[in-house]
C-alpha cells in the first residue's frame, strides 16, 4: 500500500456523480456490450432478425435466473434493438387490474413492456394479462351483478418480457403463453473479468491491474452485479487513500477490509456456516430454527444466501434439514467430528 505521507496523483476520477448515474453508465446497451451468456444473445438475435423481416414485433420473452444476472438488462437491449419505447414495472407494483389496464391501454405500438418479478402479480392482475398476450385486447368486466357487462379493448401490438428468480412460482397458463423461454446461468470468471474491465474505464478506474480484475471475478459469484459494486467500493477506497494504480495487493486488501473471503462469502454466510456447525453441531437443523438463530427471514436465507453455499458444497439439504459438509469446517478452520464425517 502507498504511505500515507505520499500523496500521487490520482488516476481516479475525483468527481463521482451519483451511483444510479454510474449504474446507466454501466448498462449495456447493445448485444455487442453484452458479455457473456452467448446462448441466450444467439436465440434473441435470431428471433428478433425474424420479426423484423415480418415486420412484427417479436414473440413475448420469459427470462428467468438468479439475481444480479442481467435479466433488467437484456429487456433495454431488445426494446433498442427493436427501436422501441420501453416501459418498466415490476410484479409488486401491480397491485390491482385497473394498474396494468392504465399500463396496457397508454402503450404505443411496438412497445415493450417489462415486467420485473413477474412471480408476484396477483392472479387477478395475470388473469387480465391471458387475453392481452394472446389477442392483444383487454378484457374489463363494467358494473357488479345481474347488470354488469364485459367491455373488450383492442391494444396495439406489443412485446411483454418479463423476469422472474421463481420460474416455479408462475402458474402454467401464463409460463405457457410466453413464444421465447431463455435462461440466464452463472457467469464465466472470464466473463465477469471482462465486463469489470469495461466498467473500471466508466468508473474512471485507469490504472487496474488484470489480476487484480481476475481476483475480483472469482469472488463475486459469477454475478455481474455482486462484481460491479465490490469494483465501485474499492474505487471508494481507493480514492479515499489516493491510490492510482490498483494492483493486485491493494485489491486483496481492500476485499479482506470487504470481508468477502476467498469464496466471495461475506459476513452473513459465514454467520450462517458458523450458527450451523456451532449452534445445531453441524446439523441436521430445520430452516426455521436456522433463521431464527441468525436473525434472518426465513425467505432470505432460503433464496438469497441457501443457493450459493449449497453451490459452493458448504451446504446439503437432506430430509431432516440442513447440515454443514466437511468443507464448510474446513472454511471457517474448524475440525469436523469424526461422528458426522461421511463413510468412506
Amino acid at each position: 500500500m502507498i504511505p500515507s505521507n505520499h500523496m500521487p496523483d490520482v488516476t481516479l476520477t475525483t468527481v463521482v456523480e451519483a451511483e444510479v448515474q454510474y449504474d446507466a453508465a454501466m448498462r449495456p446497451r447493445s448485444f455487442d456490450e453484452y458479455v457473456g451468456q452467448t446462448h441466450v444473445k444467439e436465440a434473441l438475435k435470431i428471433a428478433l432478425e425474424a420479426a423484423k423481416m415480418r415486420d412484427e414485433s417479436i414473440e413475448h420473452v420469459l427470462i428467468y435466473g438468479g439475481p444480479g444476472l442481467g435479466k433488467t438488462t437484456l429487456a433495454h437491449i431488445i426494446a433498442n434493438h427493436m427501436g422501441a419505447p420501453l416501459r418498466v414495472t415490476s410484479g409488486p407494483a401491480i397491485e390491482r387490474a385497473g394498474d396494468l389496464a392504465a399500463i396496457l391501454t397508454n402503450l404505443e405500438p411496438r412497445s415493450v413492456l417489462f415486467i420485473d418479478e413477474c412471480h408476484r402479480l396477483p392472479k387477478t392482475v395475470e388473469e387480465i394479462l391471458y387475453p392481452a398476450m394472446e389477442d392483444r385486447a383487454l378484457d374489463l368486466v363494467i358494473g357488479k351483478g345481474p347488470g354488469a357487462r364485459t367491455l373488450r379493448i383492442d391494444l396495439p401490438p406489443f412485446t411483454l418480457v418479463a423476469a422472474t428468480t421463481r420460474l416455479s412460482l408462475l402458474s402454467s397458463p401464463l409460463r405457457d403463453r410466453f413464444g421465447h423461454h431463455l435462461h440466464i446461468d452463472a457467469y464465466r470468471q472470464e466473463d465477469i473479468a471482462e465486463i469489470l474491465r469495461r466498467n473500471s474505464l466508466r468508473l474512471g478506474i485507469t490504472s487496474i491491474e488484470p489480476s487484480a480484475l481476475t481476483l475480483i471475478a472469482t469472488r463475486s459469484r459469477g454475478t455481474p452485479r455482486i462484481a460491479n459494486r465490490l469494483l465501485k467500493r474499492i474505487r471508494d477506497i481507493a480514492q479515499i487513500e489516493r491510490v492510482g494504480d490498483l494492483d493486485t495487493d491493494f485489491v486483496t486488501q481492500a476485499l479482506v477490509r470487504l470481508n468477502i473471503d476467498p469464496l466471495g462469502l461475506d459476513n452473513v454466510d459465514r454467520k450462517l456456516l458458523d450458527s450451523l456447525i456451532n449452534v445445531f453441531d453441524g446439523g441436521p437443523v430445520g430452516l426455521q430454527a436456522w433463521a431464527a438463530a441468525t436473525a434472518q427471514e426465513m425467505s432470505t436465507i432460503e433464496e438469497i444466501y441457501e443457493p450459493f453455499l449449497l453451490q459452493c458444497g458448504l451446504v446439503d439439504r437432506t430430509a431432516r434439514g440442513r447440515v454443514a459438509t466437511k468443507r464448510a469446517y474446513e472454511h471457517l478452520g474448524k475440525t469436523m467430528p469424526v461422528a458426522q464425517q461421511p463413510l468412506l
